[in-house]
């Protein structure tokens, strides 16, 4: 489903391909010979969502920015990137090159340099940077910047060292923070998608098939090439047929 949100819609290169089940709303860009794959959500609320060449959203991956009034949280994929099945990258930057594999999750403010990865179930954290060709381990948690890697029994320590709602949702520590935060976020997202509009969906185009250097055009081709070239010759006696009938009828007067 294609969806306008208020006066953005989305841009989806036309040699992209776009499952049916697939959602994207908003200002989303998606770039040359993408493919976005059954039940992936790629939404933009408040912020831009770019998404570069040749990338690949798996299936029930997640791709979303958001913004509002005191905070924006855009989402910048690179080239040639990956987000794996059941993953979920929000207000993210992650450079070309990248993977990002089943169940991980990239959150607000982290960024993922050149060739970074982040293996399956990995967290990078709220704002942490990743290096360039730096990979996250299977199910641990990247935070800080430059990012340290921890394993998940380690949770806690990195808990205490982001503040997460007030990075997220700009609200200061409170024992109803939680409530708050869904108050907050609630009312936010009732006016973001309040108009949200279907608009027609994206018409997937076959690729053209690649041929190697020096490979001869496929058959159906050299048919249709035949075809045309028989045309001619047959058009070309016809004309000739009628110069010699012209050429006779001016002697024979």
């Amino acid at each position: 489903m294609i969806l306008s949100s208020g006066t953005k819609k989305p841009k989806i290169h036309s040699s992209a391909y776009v499952a049916p089940t697939a959602t994207i709303a908003g200002d989303v860009t998606i770039g040359v010979d993408c493919a976005i794959l059954h039940g992936a959500v790629i939404t933009a609320e408040g912020a831009p969502v770019t998404i570069g060449a040749q990338c690949v959203v798996m299936e029930n991956a997640v791709v979303k920015a958001s913004g509002g009034s005191a905070l924006q949280f855009p989402v910048a994929i690179g080239d040639r990137c990956i987000v794996g099945p059941h993953a979920y990258v929000v207000g993210a930057t992650i450079g070309s090159g990248c993977f990002v594999a089943s169940g991980a999750k990239i959150f607000n403010g982290a960024v993922l340099g050149d060739g970074a990865g982040a293996a399956l179930g990995a967290i990078v954290h709220v704002n942490a940077h990743v290096g360039a060709g730096a990979a996250v381990p299977m199910l641990h948690i990247a935070y800080g910047d430059p990012a340290e890697m921890v394993p998940p029994e380690r949770a806690p320590e990195v808990h205490a060292a982001i503040d997460f709602y007030a990075g997220v949702f700009n609200l200061e520590a409170a024992p109803d923070v939680r409530a708050r935060a869904a108050e907050t976020y609630a009312k936010f997202l009732r006016r973001t998608h309040a108009q949200d509009t279907a608009l027609e969906e994206h018409r997937n185009v076959k690729p053209p098939p690649r041929r190697r250097a020096g490979e001869e055009p496929p058959p159906t081709q050299v048919t249709q090439v035949d075809k045309v070239v028989d045309v001619m010759m047959l058009e070309l006696e016809e004309m000739e047929h009628r110069r010699q009938e012209a050429i006779r009828r001016q002697k024979g007067r």
